[in-house]
């Protein structure tokens, strides 16, 4: 694109258009993303930060505004809106069973306001102890690993049928082909064996909200 913004004397408009382009796609992957979780009995994940499914409102509110946008209150709120009802599915009958392995990534970059980061904390907490809901932490300790540099979801669908999303930083990737779903399903199985245990993850994250108390 730029190469024929050269050519043509448009300036950079090629380039904007072609960004544009891009975005509207992510978009569209992404809602058909949404689509397959929405009727996920299986759902596996690793997270280099907190899954919008595990936010609480007000550290979702945070994430959602950190973007460097021109965003109007409502916007915002709509986002927010839009993020925490995604949440229902966690309790639908019956509900998917969920695993989440969040990079220790996730807990080094707390907000500013305590409060928030304890609430956050305490939800993570409170939802690992859902019959349907597994929290691990995967340590820095445990070293380099094939997913490195972006997150992973593994949904499968009550039929069988599985699909996976890799997403980076402003991008991401739907993956139908059954061949490319179960090599990931292999690198995400073993990042499981490299994590902490579920319990040793609670205590971990216990940790870190009684070190953040006043």
């Amino acid at each position: 694109m730029e190469t024929l913004d050269r050519v043509y004397g448009t300036g950079e408009l090629l380039v904007r258009l072609w960004k544009l382009a891009r975005l509207d796609a992510f978009a569209d992957r992404y809602k058909l993303f949404m689509k397959y979780e929405a009727k996920a009995v299986i759902m596996h994940k690793y997270m280099l930060g907190i899954p919008g499914l595990l936010q609480t409102e007000d550290y979702a509110r945070l994430v959602l505004s950190s973007a460097p946008s021109l965003m109007c209150p409502d916007e915002l709120e709509e986002l927010v809106a839009a993020r925490i009802g995604r949440q229902d599915l966690l309790s639908a009958s019956p509900p998917p069973s969920v695993r989440v392995i969040l990079d220790e990534a996730a807990f080094m970059r707390p907000p500013a306001d305590a409060r928030i980061w304890r609430d956050q904390l305490s939800h993570l907490i409170g939802a690992s102890e859902l019959p349907n809901i597994t929290v691990q932490v995967l340590p820095f300790a445990a070293g380099p690993h094939d997913l490195m540099g972006g997150s992973l979801s593994l949904l499968w669908m009550a039929d069988g049928a599985a699909v996976a999303y890799l997403e980076g930083n402003k991008s991401g990737d739907l993956i139908e082909d059954p061949a490319e779903v179960g090599q990931l399903r292999l690198s995400y199985d073993h990042l499981r064996d490299m994590a902490l245990s579920p319990p040793d993850s609670i205590a971990f994250i216990k940790q870190l909200l009684e070190d953040s108390r006043p």
